[in-house]
C-alpha cells in the first residue's frame, strides 16, 4: 500500500520536502498551501543569494546542509536550465577594529569547508570589486546568486510529475492525530495522512498549535525593507558586497547584492514585522528589552533614507541618495525561545505522525534540497 504524506507549506522547502518524499519514498504526496501560488512568502521575498556556508556554526545543521545544499542547487539548476550564476562575496571590514571578527569568519568558512576562500588587503578587495573600499575583506568566489521563485515552481512541477498534487488555496483550519493516521481539515474537506510535514513559515505557530505541540518557541516575522540601486549606479557592484557581522544577531546588516535580474538591492535592516509578536510573546518581549538600542537604529534606518545611504556608503563610497530608490521588501520567519534568544539553527521536530520544521531562516532557500533530504532521513516509514 502507497504511504500517504502531506506537507503544509508551498514555499521552497516544502515542496522540496514534497519533492524529495515522492521521489525517494515513492510516496503519494499532497502539498497544501493557504495562498493562490507558490512561493508567495518568504521564498518569492528574498535577495536570491545562494549561501556559501560562511557563517555557520561548524558542526551545526544549517553549516552542514548549506554546503550540501548548495551543492545540490547548483545540479538542480543545471538539469533543468534555470538561472544560476557565482557572482562572489566579499565581506569587507570597513576599520581596522573589525579585523579579528573578519579573521575569525575567515577560520569558521575554512572549517566548514567552503571553498576558494581568501584574505584580501584593501587593494586586493578592489580588484574583485572596484568601487568598493575597507582596509580588508574576506572573499567567497562561489557564493551565487538564483532565482528562488523559479526554482519552487520547478519543484511543484516535480512533485506533480511524481504523482503528487500541489493544492494551493487550501488553508489548514484543523490537525487531528489518530491511532492509524493524522487528519488535516481544509475548508469542509478532511484529508487523512500517515505522515504529516509542516513546513509553514510565517504560520508555523498556528500549525503547531493546531498539532497540539505549541513547543517552547514562537516564530517572529521580521520585514528586510530594501532599496535598489537606479540607473548607472547599479555598475557599481559587481557581485555580493556584505559587512562583517554581529555575532549577537542572525541578520548580516545592510548589505549591496545583485540579483539574477541584474537589479542591485540594497538592505535590508531588520524590523520587527508585528507588533503582537512583541507583546503576546514573553521571550519577544525579553529580546527587545535586551536590544533594544540596535532596534531603535534598525528602526531610524528604516524611517531615514539618510541613514540608510550612509550605512551604503561606508563601502560603496560613489552611491548617492538620488542612487536608491525602494523596492519590494522581503521578510523572515524567525524562532526566538522562551528565554529572548534567537533559535540560531535550523530545528526539525517529530511527533509521532507530525514532523514541524520549527525554525528554517536563512539559508533555507539555498539549503532546501538538503533539509529534503535530512527530513526524508528522519522521517521514519510507516511498517505495512
Amino acid at each position: 500500500m502507497t504511504e500517504r504524506i502531506g506537507v503544509i507549506g508551498a514555499g521552497i522547502v516544502g515542496l522540496a520536502v514534497a519533492r524529495e518524499l515522492a521521489r525517494t519514498r515513492g510516496a503519494e504526496v499532497i502539498v497544501l498551501e493557504g495562498e493562490n501560488r507558490v512561493a508567495a512568502h518568504q521564498t518569492g521575498h528574498n535577495s536570491g543569494v545562494v549561501h556559501a556556508g560562511i557563517y555557520y556554526q561548524p558542526g551545526s545543521l544549517k553549516a552542514t546542509l548549506c554546503r550540501e545544499g548548495m551543492a545540490l542547487l547548483r545540479e538542480y539548476c543545471a538539469e533543468h536550465g534555470l538561472p544560476y550564476e557565482e557572482v562572489g562575496k566579499l565581506v569587507v571590514a570597513s576599520t581596522a577594529a573589525e579585523r579579528p571578527a573578519l579573521r575569525a569568519l575567515a577560520e569558521r568558512a575554512r572549517a566548514n569547508g567552503v571553498p576558494g576562500i581568501a584574505e584580501l588587503d584593501a587593494l586586493a578587495l578592489r580588484e574583485v570589486e572596484p568601487h568598493a573600499v575597507g582596509v580588508a575583506a574576506v572573499h567567497s568566489p562561489h557564493t551565487a546568486i538564483a532565482d528562488f521563485p523559479a526554482v519552487a515552481r520547478r519543484l511543484a512541477r516535480d512533485v506533480a510529475e511524481l504523482g503528487g498534487s500541489v493544492r494551493l488555496a487550501h488553508p489548514v483550519k484543523a490537525i487531528r492525530e489518530t491511532a492509524s493516521a493524522v487528519e488535516v481539515l481544509v475548508g469542509r474537506r478532511k484529508f487523512a495522512f500517515d505522515r504529516l510535514v509542516a513546513c509553514a513559515g510565517l504560520g508555523t505557530d498556528a500549525v503547531a498549535k493546531m498539532a497540539g505541540q505549541p513547543g517552547e518557541v514562537r516564530i517572529v516575522p521580521f520585514k528586510g525593507e530594501y532599496y535598489a540601486l537606479a540607473g548607472s549606479a547599479k555598475d557599481l557592484v559587481r557581485g555580493l558586497i556584505y559587512p562583517v557581522p554581529d555575532p549577537r544577531y542572525p541578520f548580516l546588516g545592510v548589505h549591496l547584492t545583485r540579483r539574477i535580474d541584474g537589479e542591485v538591492l540594497v538592505g535590508p535592516n531588520a524590523v520587527l514585522g508585528d507588533v503582537r509578536a512583541l507583546l503576546t510573546w514573553e521571550g519577544t518581549r525579553r529580546l527587545a528589552r535586551r536590544h533594544w538600542r540596535t532596534g531603535l537604529r534598525e528602526l531610524y534606518g528604516s524611517a531615514v533614507k539618510g541613514a540608510f545611504v550612509r550605512a551604503a556608503r561606508r563601502y560603496v563610497p560613489a552611491i548617492t541618495a538620488a542612487d536608491l530608490a525602494p523596492t519590494e521588501g522581503g521578510v523572515r520567519a524567525q524562532a526566538v525561545s522562551r528565554d529572548g534568544g534567537m533559535v540560531d539553527d535550523f530545528v526539525v521536530d517529530l511527533h509521532g505522525r507530525i514532523a514541524l520544521v520549527r525554525n528554517a531562516p536563512s539559508p533555507a532557500a539555498t539549503s532546501s534540497l538538503a533539509i529534503a533530504r535530512h527530513i526524508a532521513g528522519i522521517v521514519p516509514a510507516l511498517a505495512r
